[in-house]
């Protein structure tokens, strides 16, 4: 399964264990975990943090509650806020540390706000396409857009986020034109492209990959720096005649800065146990 191999791709951060009695370490959890997730329902995030959060209810005999946030800024700074005491954490992405305290000179939280658990997922992105638009690969619509600036829409799950990036990454690699549609997520993106309402999407692979098996959408390119397993027949951006191109997305668990280490290395320790087993 896609999600579980993503899952199995996690890198764990080593966290001390001093702070807190071995009594106190044991009793976490002994109720309901909050899993802040700061995007729509239906985003790749979203996809894994449920799986996540199934799987350390079941570990730790607690329910763990994904909390979807549709803003970023929004779910973030709710995480920020929290109690530092391990029952609320949040999913951190390279969209939210990594993008958006760069675009944004007034952001109301920082990556210094926040103690890393560890990773979880690093997911390659692709440039998926409605079945009607009438070019197959990334050669076929870099010609395209060249002949014809930004007469092609081109959709992404939000501003700031990796989608977005990368697009407008293979846009200035490319040297083309194309108008970018934001939506809030990429449900609603996805929903569009389905619909016919956008002809190309840049969305994330575990997002776009069923309905690329189902024939309802078709695959133009991947992002990432090599194929996939999963569509070994997609060639890559970098193949189109971009080399060196490479667009993924990642993301980790967060917890807010002050929380005791020991906390951070139970999560973190029952987190890794989970995705072992998935």
């Amino acid at each position: 399964m896609l999600i579980k191999k993503l899952l199995s791709m996690m890198v764990a951060v080593a966290a001390t264990t001093t702070g807190l009695t071995a009594f106190a370490q044991d009793a976490y959890p002994n109720k309901p975990v909050k899993l802040i997730v700061p995007f729509p329902p239906g985003q790749a995030t979203d996809i894994v943090g449920r799986l996540l959060a199934d799987g350390l209810t079941k570990e730790w005999g607690q329910q763990v509650i994904v909390d979807n946030r549709g803003n970023t800024i929004v779910g973030m700074l709710a995480g920020k806020t929290a109690p530092a005491d391990g029952y609320t954490i949040t999913f951190g992405t390279s969209g939210t540390l990594g993008v958006n305290p760069s675009l944004y000179s007034k952001l109301p939280y920082s990556p210094k706000d926040f103690e890393m658990v560890n990773g979880v997922f690093i997911v390659p992105l692709m440039i998926v396409a409605h079945p009607s638009f009438p070019y197959n690969t990334a050669t076929e619509l870099i010609a395209a857009a060249k002949k014809e600036p930004n007469k092609i829409n081109i959709g992404y799950a939000g501003t700031g986020t990796s989608q977005h990036l990368t697009g407008e990454l293979f846009k200035s690699s490319a040297n083309i034109e194309m108008t970018g549609v934001n939506y809030k997520g990429s449900g609603p993106a996805m929903t569009d492209l389905l619909g016919g309402q956008i002809p190309v999407l840049v969305d994330s692979l575990a997002s776009a990959l069923p309905h690329v098996k189902a024939g309802k959408i078709k695959a133009i390119a991947m992002t990432s720096a090599q194929r996939v397993p999963q569509l070994p027949d997609v060639p890559t951006v970098a193949e189109a005649g971009l080399p060196g191109f490479d667009g993924s997305g990642w993301g980790g668990l967060v917890v807010p800065a002050g929380t005791p280490p020991a906390i951070v290395a139970k999560i973190s320790a029952r987190r890794t146990k989970t995705a072992a087993r998935s």
